[in-house]
């Protein structure tokens, strides 16, 4: 984030997206891996859309860790979630409520092909790639300037 930039816009230049949502909303969760600098070096993409419309409500890039859910799942508070469709990884089952969570492929096949798109687009987030990030500050800057801007319509 550019300080300096933040501290000169002026409130009226800041623009908010607003939406009403419907009552029941629900979420597909997923993380997708990559790296800085070295395999050893990890950098997850813990990402939530809306099931039924696929936008994206927020996304956390930071470790493989509970930690990480935690920081989403702060970020997804204000939706009022009712239901998390995900996959079987440990953390999603030790943070969420078993009466919101269904475990499975068959609800988290749009999440899975955003993170195909993100993989393609982003070479970065590819698995075998000669381009990789050096610092885990570049790295988190480009793919989140990406979403931003794919997924939020930001300007760059």
């Amino acid at each position: 984030m550019n300080q300096e930039r933040l501290a000169q816009i002026q409130p009226q230049e800041t623009i908010v997206k607003l939406e009403k949502w419907s009552e029941d909303i629900t979420v597909e969760a997923d993380e997708m891996w990559s790296f800085v600098q070295s395999k050893k070096q990890q950098r997850w993409l813990w990402h939530a859309i809306d099931h039924a419309t696929g936008e994206t409500l927020a996304y956390v890039l930071d470790t493989h860790e509970d930690e990480a859910l935690l920081k989403l799942k702060v970020l997804l508070e204000p939706f009022g979630i009712k239901q998390f469709y995900t996959d079987a990884w440990g953390a999603y089952q030790r943070h969420l409520d078993p009466k919101e969570h269904t475990i499975g492929k068959r609800n988290t096949q749009t999440i899975e092909r955003k993170h195909l798109t993100l993989r393609t687009r982003i070479k970065r987030l590819a698995r075998k790639t000669i381009c990789f990030s050096k610092s885990v500050v570049m790295h988190d800057i480009v793919i989140c300037l990406f979403i931003n801007r794919f997924e939020f319509g930001c300007a760059i």
